[in-house]
């Protein structure tokens, strides 16, 4: 059974940096391409950005620029770097494997950009 921790959300003010974990347990990530996906309240949830086994990094353009994937694959952890962030980055954020069928998904972090 694969489980999902995400963590490292909060609240930011506009402008402002997070970087989000991802620990996966019961498989081990260096054989399968990674992303981090956000939902916004009232949204379906949507692709952030992907990394796969060798760490190419692809980006969804409300990203790009702003964000960085990154995957220490000893420690089964992604990891989302976020600066420059703004109101419409406030979501909660998942990581999965990067296409269906998905593994159960984590409760999320929560990333709320406020002043």
């Amino acid at each position: 059974q694969v489980q999902i921790v995400e963590s490292g959300g909060g609240l930011v003010q506009p402008g402002g940096s997070l970087r989000l974990s991802c620990v996966v347990f019961g498989i081990s990530i260096d054989a399968w391409a990674m992303a981090w996906f956000r939902q916004a309240p009232g949204k379906q949830r949507e692709l952030v950005a992907t990394s796969d086994v060798r760490g190419t990094m692809e980006f969804e353009d409300a990203a790009k620029g702003r964000f960085t994937i990154s995957r220490d694959n000893a420690k089964n952890t992604v990891y989302l770097q976020m600066n420059s962030l703004n109101s419409d980055d406030t979501a909660v954020y998942f990581c999965n494997r990067r296409t269906p069928p998905y593994w159960a998904w984590g409760r999320g972090t929560q990333v709320t950009v406020s002043s």
